[in-house]
């Protein structure tokens, strides 16, 4: 599998000593006026044409996907078409991508390029560690601003400037067993919350140890989100700093998604998404919330179970549909040395023909592209069709970009009490009031 989508739902806490010296190292934009400029967003923008080099250039590219067979092929392409420019791979886990880029800035030693979780963007160009792009986007014959997806674009932004192209991405939706929900006589997946209550206990034999849901208590706030939003409530106040997610909004989406536990395998809370794939391929769990990486790992890894599961969006709770939008963008960092020769590779890598190869162009490919011209494309929903309810989600995705510097901190307390109620050592309310008080400390203390 090229990418694991599930690492979103795991990054919590960025090491504060790290980012501390972050701070500390990006003031003045790398330390020149020239770099300054360009990092910082601009009120008007000269097109900038990159100019190939004359003499042999490296362009270091930090990922998680350097091994992918498809990034391999884009690589020898590129280098072919570029004979001056080499891509040397700096390889990564997913999972310890971004405190791995947050030492290589501290440090004064970061990539050129990185292909970074979107949500990391604007944290890293509030500390002057990105280039701003608009330049390279108004010299470019690839780039069209405003054909991405309004929610990845948003991802890229920073005070007007962008300073990430979105490159792939995903919405949040249901997964469910076709053969099971035959077998309990249910026609077609839940549309709403009280549907989907009575579907998961329908599905629930603890006898035969089959079960309705899965929850995962380390991965609990990611996937309680989209039922905040459904309830009409938010995490965080319009002015940036006030915690928002304790409300009786809140407290309704809380007092559903914990109250799911009772239809979920107890030996899976302390899994994660990755892991519990298992029960759902091997039947133990009926319905199973999930990004589109999902699709892929089942067709690669579950072949045997092909033509018994389905997808569909989640289901609607009283303020309608709502759900998450994550992806990944390239970025170019301001310390780096080959600015053109990056924004070559950057530019290459988002033709539409390699955005299309990437996300849904090849077999096992099921991550969506972040343009909506290639969303439009029939071959789309005709090669993967169940691709199509996720890209149908993109109308009610919720972009989260949050910039209060001590969220991650804050989202990791959220995250241990929301946890700690899908075991029962709380109540759904009691999670959000001690999270909201830890919370509340630690913005007042930064």
């Amino acid at each position: 599998m090229r990418v694991r989508r599930h690492v979103r739902a795991t990054r919590w806490l960025v090491l504060l000593a790290v980012l501390g010296m972050v701070a500390a190292a990006c003031v003045g934009g790398g330390g020149s006026e020239d770099n300054n400029s360009n990092t910082s967003p601009q009120a008007s923008v000269q097109p900038i044409v990159a100019q190939e080099p004359d003499s042999p250039t490296t362009v270091t590219f930090s990922s998680w996907v350097g091994e992918s067979p498809q990034m391999k092929s884009f690589v020898k392409a590129f280098e072919q078409e570029h004979p001056n420019i080499a891509i040397e791979m700096q390889n990564v886990p997913a999972e310890r991508s971004r405190d791995k880029l947050l030492t290589q800035v501290a440090g004064g030693n970061p990539p050129d390029v990185a292909y970074m979780d979107s949500g990391a963007v604007q944290d890293f160009a509030t500390r002057n560690a990105l280039v701003n792009l608009d330049g390279y986007v108004a010299g470019s014959d690839t780039i069209v601003p405003d054909d991405y997806v309004e929610g990845f674009r948003a991802t890229a932004e920073f005070n007007g400037s962008m300073f990430g192209l979105p490159y792939d991405g995903e919405t949040t939706g249901l997964f469910y067993r076709t053969d099971l929900f035959e077998e309990a006589g249910i026609e077609g997946p839940p549309a709403t919350w009280e549907e989907f209550q009575a579907d998961a206990a329908a599905l629930t034999d603890p006898a035969k140890k089959q079960y309705g849901f899965i929850l995962f208590a380390p991965e609990a706030a990611y996937y309680w989100y989209p039922w905040l939003w459904q309830s009409g409530g938010e995490l965080v106040a319009e002015d940036g700093n006030t915690l928002a997610f304790n409300s009786p909004e809140g407290q309704e989406a809380a007092d559903f998604y914990v109250g799911l536990r009772d239809y979920a395998p107890p030996d899976y809370y302390n899994s994660n998404s990755w892991d519990g794939r298992v029960a759902f391929a091997t039947g133990k769990v009926a319905m199973y919330m999930a990004g589109s990486w999902l699709a892929g790992e089942l067709l690669g890894s579950f072949p045997q179970i092909e033509g018994k599961w389905a997808t569909a969006p989640l289901p609607e709770g009283p303020n309608g549909c709502a759900t998450t939008l994550a992806g990944d963008s390239l970025v170019m960092f301001a310390d780096g040395d080959n600015q053109d020769a990056a924004w070559m590779w950057m530019d290459f890598l988002s033709r539409p023909e390699n955005l299309k190869e990437w996300t849904y162009g090849q077999e096992f490919a099921t991550l969506l592209p972040t343009t909506n011209s290639l969303l439009a494309d029939p071959a789309l929903a005709e090669q993967k069709p169940f691709l199509q309810g996720f890209a149908d989600n993109m109308q009610c995705a919720v972009t989260s970009n949050i910039v209060q510097p001590a969220w991650p901190e804050v989202e990791a307390e959220l995250n241990e009490d929301l946890g700690a109620a899908i075991y029962g050592d709380k109540t759904p309310d009691e999670a959000l009031a001690d999270a909201e008080s830890k919370g509340e400390e630690i913005i007042a203390e930064q």
